[in-house]
């Protein structure tokens, strides 16, 4: 799936509030980043390939750019009732086994992932210190083959940011699996 971001945030908007539990056993809200220069916000989960693709890109980012004021949050919101693999027990067995390094929340209702009008996993989000939403997109050109990638799209925002100016490139087309919603009862 493609997310062409039309639904949701724009440039410019601020960062919704949160608050969410996190694999670490802590509870994170938007406030807990208010000393970070810059947030990414990533709509991840455990089964999609995409997601597991970038994996070690999410990660590469976060030990990159952390010590510069970057952090990365990653909110799971799938439903697991047909997708138990995404349930918060096992949000904590995989973080655990991969060795995430960024922040993994888990989104029971779904209400973060609507507030951002996210629509694919992974979609990035990442915001000024002000909170303003700066770039929304994917993290590169290729998720199969890093050897192969052209445009680090999520990389240049981060980078661009923290040198105090904005990206030249503030949106691209998400692309990964669909958020898994919840049926309406």
């Amino acid at each position: 799936m493609e997310s062409t971001g039309a639904k949701g945030l724009k440039l410019g908007d601020a960062c919704p509030t949160f608050e969410l539990p996190g694999v670490d056993r802590s509870t994170r809200n938007l406030k807990s980043y208010d000393a970070i220069r810059v947030l990414v916000i990533g709509f991840t989960c455990n089964h999609c390939p995409y997601v597991q693709a970038w994996e070690d890109r999410i990660m590469e980012l976060q030990r990159t750019f952390a010590s510069q004021g970057m952090q990365i949050v990653c909110i799971n919101s799938n439903e697991t009732q047909n997708y138990p693999q995404d349930s918060f027990d096992h949000m904590v067995e995989r973080a655990r086994e991969r060795w995430f390094n960024y922040h993994y929340l888990r989104d029971e209702d779904q209400a973060v992932a609507k507030a951002f009008g996210a629509e694919c996993t992974p979609e990035f989000f990442v915001f000024d210190q002000q909170r303003k939403l700066r770039y929304r997109g994917r993290l590169d050109d290729d998720h199969e083959h890093p050897d192969k990638v052209t445009k680090r799209y999520l990389r240049d925002a981060i980078e661009t940011l923290l040198a105090g100016k904005q990206p030249t490139t503030p949106t691209t087309h998400a692309m990964g699996c669909s958020i898994k919603w919840e049926k309406a009862a």
